[in-house]
């Protein structure tokens, strides 16, 4: 799936150089334009900006849980609907390097029209992230009960 219209996102962190080796060399995501305060990547095709906020070094980002599906959701949090092969390969990366997950990868929903494959987790600034996929994305994403 193309992305026709990218999103642009803006979040804070506590060390552009940490969200550099999260979002850059880790996730893999292309960096784009930047400055000592901020950088642009390329999340899958969205245009995702890391802004310092120094004061998160004492203070991380913090979020509360919504229950979905008998698990803590943290909220807020963002991220990538991926092909399946994507997400798979994405979770045997988090996990070979020792990832700790707010939510494991697992099937949610599943016999359910929106039967999906999701996991959570948080940037080292403390940032929610959830990566999920579908069997069959295109007729899935939005499909109702």
């Amino acid at each position: 799936m193309s992305v026709s219209d990218p999103f642009h996102l803006a979040v804070q962190v506590r060390d552009i150089d940490e969200a550099r080796a999260f979002y850059g060399d880790f996730l893999g995501c292309a960096e784009g334009r930047s400055s000592n305060s901020w950088v642009d990547f390329d999340l899958f095709g969205h245009q995702f900006v890391c802004h310092l906020n120094p004061a998160l070094k004492q203070n991380p980002v913090s979020s509360h849980t919504n229950p979905v599906d008998g698990h803590g959701v943290p909220v807020p949090h963002f991220g990538v609907v991926l092909e399946m092969a994507a997400w798979e390969a994405l979770a045997d990366k988090l996990r070979a390097h020792g990832v700790r997950f707010e939510i494991e990868p697992y099937i949610r929903f599943e016999g359910e029209p929106g039967e999906q494959a999701t996991m959570f987790f948080y940037d080292p600034s403390g940032n929610a992230l959830e990566f999920k996929a579908f069997k069959d994305r295109e007729s899935q994403l939005f499909k109702k009960q």
